[in-house]
């Protein structure tokens, strides 16, 4: 099964404020840019190629505190899991929209596997390190927004072994937001 990253950082490689925020990514770059060529940046594309979702709790709680409506639920109707070890109960905005999930993330991914699934999106940065660290991201799509934070939460948390990326590609985009996209090669 394939397991990927498609995510947004500040240029200095966070992915929220210490305190969880991301609105800096709605006030980053040129808001009178043309976008009208890729208006998402390509999310939609990456969303229709992917049949599941895998994230972590606190990526789950920032999702919550947007309030979305059914029109703005960008995720459609992909199967969804939520990692947690200590919330058991999705938020009640949430609920029907997600699962949560405890135990092992491999036993997990073998079952998505078993039922079908070929494509795991995968949200969140400690969900992203603990995927890695068990070797099971194929690619990851990184698109730096032009802000520098200065502190926050890390894309990227402790990694077991060095991740060597190959393949690269590189889109810049007219509001100043450069979109990197890699193949995983583990050692």
């Amino acid at each position: 099964m394939k397991c990927s990253v498609y995510i947004a950082t500040s240029a200095d490689g966070y992915i929220a404020t210490p305190e969880g925020g991301v609105d800096w990514l709605h006030t980053a770059g040129n808001p009178e840019a043309d976008m009208s060529s890729n208006p998402d940046m390509g999310f939609k594309e990456y969303i229709a190629a992917v049949d599941c979702m895998i994230m972590g709790r606190k990526c789950m709680d920032v999702i919550s505190s947007f309030n979305l409506t059914p029109e703005q639920w960008p995720y459609g109707d992909i199967k969804i899991y939520v990692l947690s070890n200590s919330v058991t109960v999705p938020p009640e905005n949430l609920k029907g929209k997600v699962e949560m999930y405890s135990g092992d993330i491999t036993k997990l991914i073998t079952q998505l596997d078993s039922e079908g699934y070929k494509h795991a999106y995968v949200d969140g940065g400690a969900t992203i390190t603990a995927f890695i660290n068990l070797k099971l991201i194929n690619e990851m799509t990184i698109t730096k927004a032009p802000i520098i934070l200065g502190q926050g939460i890390p894309l990227f948390g402790e990694m077991t072994n060095s991740v060597k990326l190959i393949n690269s590609t590189a889109t810049a985009f007219p509001n100043g937001f450069i979109q990197i996209k890699y193949d995983v090669k583990h050692e």
